[in-house]
């Protein structure tokens, strides 16, 4: 029986230049692997802990030598000599050691890092690609990327007051021509941007972080950029939106503050200002468009467009099947987010994903604005049939990481299936 022989992690840097957790796991037969954890700046209350030093005369108190020591001694000798081949086992052992809901002992980036090495190794012993170790013989969907091409919001120093504005080519028939139309489009821009005189220096995730004059000149500008890349906006290419209006939102009035404008909206008040973008331009998908505290509004919300886009919770679920659940329940949002480290391992990442599809609640793979060259959420989303990812513009290399697995994977399934406009019109 092949079982695990070591454990090890240690700290290395993220795309902004922040610690991060790197784990590396051993197989008896000598196969290992590591996975890089990625860490998110706009985050929902009720995410899994990502555990810090908090030690100022370190990395600004970001460190996580803490979480490496985690899992170097108390995983280490929980888990060597744990059985290869048994994700959900070797999950549920973490979640008991830790003994906590939100993995607030051990952390959710020691837990997670484990977790993801942990799959990859059984995969590379296997001789199995790791969408077909994770996803099996159904494994075959290349996912729509969503491209944030221009950011504003906490991933950028901008006056833009949404966080990303992202472009998603529906109208094509595989993944590559997608992508390809897509940096296409994002040159364009790049392009148009300059001409204006406007900066072309790029946020977290990639896009460009231009100061324009409210939170409808991006989608115009990138209109004119779909347009003069020769594709037809809302046909081919279509528009998305992050708002990450828990940014946005005051708990103690319970008013959303759009200071780019100069506004402040009650949840009605945001619902009409979402109705009227969406009669206006070609968007079919709205996320966290509502405060994650805000689940009467999210209500309205949903009524009033939920038969219309998508409407996909972030903060709202935290990739949280409990949540979701009462999200499911209550007929709020029809679409959920996937970010493995908000949750804590990958088992209970894949469990959310299930209990969406199980639902007609759509699945959106997600990278964070802290992100690393490791691509295995690429693999993830194939393997569990998303049809949708979220890996930022393509610019910078930890985003084009995991884009270029994806041409990789399209490789190997020769194709494979690209769900396009398929997501939307049933």
């Amino acid at each position: 029986m092949i079982t695990i022989a070591d454990i090890e992690a240690f700290e290395v840097l993220d795309s902004r230049g922040n610690p991060t957790l790197q784990a590396k796991v051993t197989l008896s037969d000598g196969v290992c692997a590591s996975a890089i954890v990625s860490s998110g700046a706009s985050t929902g209350k009720k995410e899994a802990l990502e555990l810090r030093d908090g030690d100022k005369t370190r990395f600004l108190g970001k460190g996580v030598l803490k979480a490496c020591e985690n899992v170097n001694q108390k995983l280490k000798v929980a888990l060597i000599g744990c059985e290869a081949y048994n994700q959900a086992k070797l999950d549920r052992i973490c979640l008991q050691l830790d003994g906590t809901t939100n993995y607030s002992a051990l952390g959710a980036n020691a837990v997670l890092g484990v977790s993801m090495a942990y799959a990859r190794a059984c995969a590379k012993s296997l001789h199995l690609p790791l969408y077909r170790y994770l996803g099996g013989a159904n494994a075959r969907v290349l996912p729509v990327p969503m491209l944030n091409i221009i950011n504003g919001g906490s991933h950028a120093d901008n006056t833009v007051d949404f966080q990303e504005y992202m472009i998603m080519p529906l109208g094509f028939d595989c993944f590559s021509e997608a992508l390809r139309a897509s940096a296409e489009v994002y040159q364009h821009l790049k392009k148009i941007l300059s001409e204006r005189g406007e900066i072309t220096a790029v946020g977290d995730e990639g896009g460009f972080a231009p100061n324009l004059k409210n939170n409808q000149e991006p989608i115009e500008v990138i209109l004119k950029a779909i347009e003069e890349a020769g594709y037809k906006a809302g046909d081919e290419i279509a528009i998305a939106l992050d708002v990450a209006s828990s940014e946005l939102y005051d708990e103690n009035d319970g008013y959303y503050y759009l200071e780019g404008e100069g506004r402040k909206l009650s949840s009605l008040e945001m619902v009409e200002y979402y109705e009227n973008l969406v009669r206006s331009y070609p968007i079919v998908s709205i996320e966290d468009g509502l405060s994650e505290d805000d689940w009467e509004g999210w209500k309205v919300l949903t009524q009033k467009l939920g038969e219309k886009i998508q409407l996909v919770g972030d903060d709202l679920f935290v990739t949280n099947a409990q949540i979701l659940q009462k999200g499911i329940e209550e007929k709020i949002a029809n679409a959920v987010l996937i970010k493995p480290n908000q949750i804590g391992s990958i088992s209970q990442t894949m469990q959310t994903i299930r209990l969406a599809q199980r639902n007609a609640y759509k699945s959106v793979m997600s990278h964070r604005s802290g992100e690393s060259e490791d691509a295995f959420i690429a693999d993830f989303a194939v393997a569990l049939n998303c049809g949708e990812i979220k890996t930022g513009s393509t610019s910078r290399s930890e985003r084009m990481a995991k884009y270029n697995r994806l041409l990789e994977i399209e490789k190997e399934l020769e194709g494979g299936e690209f769900l396009g406009w398929k997501l939307f019109r049933s």
